[in-house]
């Protein structure tokens, strides 16, 4: 097991590609403790992974991400319960496609303060115990689209692009610590979004990727295991691409 006795913190992870990123730590090894937006859907993702498994180490919190006092108090009752935290991931975020021209302040803002004030937040609150500890991983969830953009919905990877420079920032500073920082960047990935689009829709997208299929959820998580783990100790400041694309 590759994250064996790991505390491992997920935000976003009561559903998609945080469930996914969840279940795969657990069977790695870890304890997880996922975030989501309310108790309901919190204890919901936590009851549905104990029915298929009871003895996951697994238990749910639900602070306010844009609210550094809120997830302060909650990871450090984390790391007084289980005397540190191992791994963060930062899978929490908004996606939306409102056209430029109907653009609002508030539709901006939104996405901002989670997909980035978010992220700092969550990396600012475990910080100090990982670099008491001397050790410590923090992982962000990116998107292609910080590369390659998209043609509505402008905050979105607007605030990837961001989520990019904070790791790289990030990874340098906190590299002579102890800590790693890097992300991922997936593609177009099995959501249940995905799953509701039409058939003439997927298609065209499955034609555009090499390997010719769309991700799974359980491929990104796949990816951030081996950047929890100790086989990417030498690795730091990366934006890893799991999107099913071909590069030069």
């Amino acid at each position: 097991m590759n994250l064996q006795d790991k505390i491992a913190i997920v935000t976003g992870g009561s559903r998609g590609i945080g469930l996914a990123v969840v279940e795969t730590f657990l069977q790695e090894g870890a304890t997880v403790v996922l975030c989501a937006s309310r108790q309901e859907t919190a204890e919901k993702a936590v009851t549905h992974i104990k029915e298929k498994d009871p003895n996951a180490k697994v238990e749910g919190i639900w602070p306010n991400l844009s609210d550094y006092a809120d997830v302060k108090a909650a990871f450090d009752a984390v790391a007084e319960k289980y005397g540190r935290i191992d791994i963060l991931v930062n899978n929490a975020g908004l996606s939306e496609n409102t056209p430029f021209t109907n653009y609002t302040e508030e539709i901006f803002d939104k996405i901002m303060d989670l997909n980035i004030k978010g992220v700092y937040n969550c990396s600012k609150a475990v910080s100090d115990q990982m670099i008491k500890q001397a050790n410590g991983v923090i992982l962000n969830t990116s998107s292609m689209v910080s590369r390659y953009g998209q043609p509505a919905g402008i905050a979105y990877p607007t605030s990837k692009f961001a989520v990019n420079g904070f790791t790289l920032s990030l990874a340098r500073e906190l590299a002579p610590k102890g800590v790693r920082v890097n992300a991922v960047a997936p593609g177009i990935t099995e959501t249940d979004m995905v799953k509701a689009l039409p058939k003439q829709v997927i298609e065209p997208m499955i034609e555009s990727i090499p390997l010719r299929r769309i991700g799974k959820p359980e491929d990104i998580a796949n990816a951030l295991v081996f950047l929890a783990s100790d086989k990417a100790s030498y690795i730091t400041g990366v934006v890893l691409s799991v999107d099913g694309l071909a590069r030069t």
